[in-house]
C-alpha cells in the first residue's frame, strides 16, 4: 500500500488569492455606490415600456451587470497586484 502524499501549499497563492477577493468585494461595492445606479438609469432610459415591470427588470439586470462588472474588475486588479507575493518571480 502506497502512503499518503501531502501536497504542500505556497504561501504566496493563498495570499493571492486572499488580496483578490478583497479586490473584488472593493471593486463591486465601489460600483455599487458610486456608478451601478447612473449606469441603470441611463440604460433604462434609452428604451420605451409598454410596463413598469419591464422597466423594473431592465433596471435590475443593468444594475447587477454593473456590479458583476465591477466585481470582475476587482478581482483582475487584485489578482495582479497579489502577484507580488508568488516566490520565484
Amino acid at each position: 500500500m502506497r502512503a499518503p502524499t501531502v501536497r504542500v501549499v505556497n504561501l504566496g497563492t493563498i495570499m493571492r488569492t486572499v488580496i483578490a477577493m478583497i479586490f473584488a468585494a472593493l471593486g463591486a461595492g465601489a460600483m455599487m455606490f458610486l456608478y451601478s445606479g447612473a449606469v441603470a438609469d441611463a440604460v433604462v432610459a434609452s428604451y420605451r415600456f409598454d410596463s413598469a415591470d419591464q422597466a423594473g427588470d431592465l433596471h435590475m439586470a443593468a444594475y447587477m451587470a454593473a456590479n458583476i462588472a465591477g466585481l470582475v474588475a476587482g478581482w483582475i486588479v487584485g489578482w495582479g497586484i497579489g502577484g507580488f507575493f508568488i516566490r520565484g518571480r
